[in-house]
């Protein structure tokens, strides 16, 4: 098994982890043992420093796991929403946009915007073009 592998089968097993509920009440019960324990050592510098350094320890691991996961979950949207766009009559122009610049998404932005409106409008030409790939769309099924 390789590294990367390794490390989305253990992201996916922590990331599943951390989400229930039972994991929210163990870190729940670890905060609430800890603040009870104030009086047992006087609210220390050493006591205040084992939860400040436990959750900062804990926080900078989760923010590697979670943007793996969401960089993992971005890239398989992307990947079926490209493959609705290539087998349905949309344009397969919009194919990996997600790497353009911001400029260049703004720009299909307001193009899209824009024949919206037209469409809207009842801009004959516009609804003419749809009504023709919505047909050639039904009969690619």
């Amino acid at each position: 098994m390789s590294v990367s592998e390794t490390f989305t089968h253990v992201a996916n097993a922590v990331s599943k982890a951390a989400g229930r509920p039972l994991s929210f009440a163990a870190c729940v019960l670890i905060v609430v043992l800890w603040a009870a324990s104030g009086p047992m050592f006087h609210y220390s510098d050493t006591w205040q420093l084992v939860i400040n350094t436990g959750t900062t320890i804990i926080t900078f691991l989760m923010v590697f796991l979670i943007q793996n996961t969401q960089n993992r979950d971005g890239a398989a949207i992307q990947a079926k929403l490209d493959e609705l766009i290539r087998t349905s009559a949309a344009q397969n122009a919009f194919i990996g946009i997600e790497r353009l610049t911001d400029e260049e998404l703004d720009d299909i932005r307001a193009t899209c915007a824009a024949r919206g409106k037209a469409e809207k409008a009842g801009d004959f030409a516009v609804q003419q073009a749809n009504a023709l790939a919505r047909s050639a769309a039904l009969g690619a099924t």
